[in-house]
């Protein structure tokens, strides 16, 4: 599984005009793709590292708090085209992409793994043309590869 972490101030997520899901930061904005080797047990990690990365001010400028030190919520958003392939030509292929009956129930445990481990998730919709607005605090993006 992959990710790509922002830390915002703010975040949310559209499909057809209608917010369906949105955080108020500090929080994480979590675009999470899904390639055919994926399993549960790497959905668990994903959300695991997500809930205790240390990615947020901790005083005195050190980056030394996480989620779950904050409560901070989460805005996991699956996104499919992080297996994106492009190296060749210029229209990119997305064969490492898991097809949605398989990536769909794994993000989908990276949300109830995050739930169950106490953090406040909202999402956006699987397989929907989704609009995402955030404000990327610092900037602060990372990439994470489970």
């Amino acid at each position: 599984m992959r990710a790509v972490v922002q830390r915002v101030a703010e975040a949310r997520v559209t499909v057809d005009g209608e917010t369906v899901g949105s955080i108020e930061g500090p929080g994480l904005c979590a675009l999470v793709g899904v390639t055919h080797e994926d399993t549960p047990a790497k959905a668990a990690q994903l959300a695991r590292k997500l809930w205790t990365l240390r990615l947020f001010d901790g005083g005195e400028g050190g980056i030394e708090q996480s989620c779950s030190d904050l409560g901070a919520p989460l805005l996991v958003i699956s996104q499919f085209t992080l297996y994106g392939d492009a190296r060749k030509g210029r229209r990119p292929t997305w064969n490492a992409a898991a097809p949605g009956p398989v990536a769909e129930p794994l993000v989908d445990a990276v949300v109830a793994e995050l739930r169950a481990l106490g953090a406040k998730v909202e999402t956006g919709r699987f397989g929907a043309d989704m609009k995402v607005a955030l404000v990327n605090d610092g900037p602060f993006t990372v990439q994470l590869e489970v």
